[in-house]
């Protein structure tokens, strides 16, 4: 998707800071932090939310789980506890329309986000 903020920082088109990436699944640091360690993972092929979601793409997600605990691993937040989110349309928050996990952690949760 030629607009998809999260296609052009797959494409490299828009710089961010990298932690994960696959053939199917990139994950980076959020710009606008929610937690101390705040990373989004997101399938490199655009899927607008889980409501888009096919029979088809059941690996895929599951490689987006997979790839947070690979992650809060590294991020040293495993053993501490972390929260994966996903918002799906508007009323639940979501203002990015690219399906993506948020992966928060690195310190205790106060509220739904962080």
């Amino acid at each position: 998707m030629t607009d998809c903020v999260f296609c052009k920082i797959i494409a490299g088109e828009i710089p961010s800071t990298n932690v994960f990436r696959s053939e199917e699944v990139t994950a980076f640091r959020d710009l606008h932090p929610a937690a101390p360690t705040h990373i989004l993972i997101v399938p490199n092929r655009h899927i607008d939310s889980v409501n888009a979601l096919t029979s088809g793409d059941e690996g895929l997600i599951g490689r987006l789980f997979t790839t947070a605990k690979q992650i809060a691993a590294q991020e040293g937040i495993a053993e501490s506890g972390y929260r994966l989110v996903i918002n799906t349309n508007a009323h639940a928050g979501q203002t990015i329309f690219h399906l993506h996990l948020h992966l928060l952690g690195g310190a205790p949760m106060k509220s739904l986000m962080g």
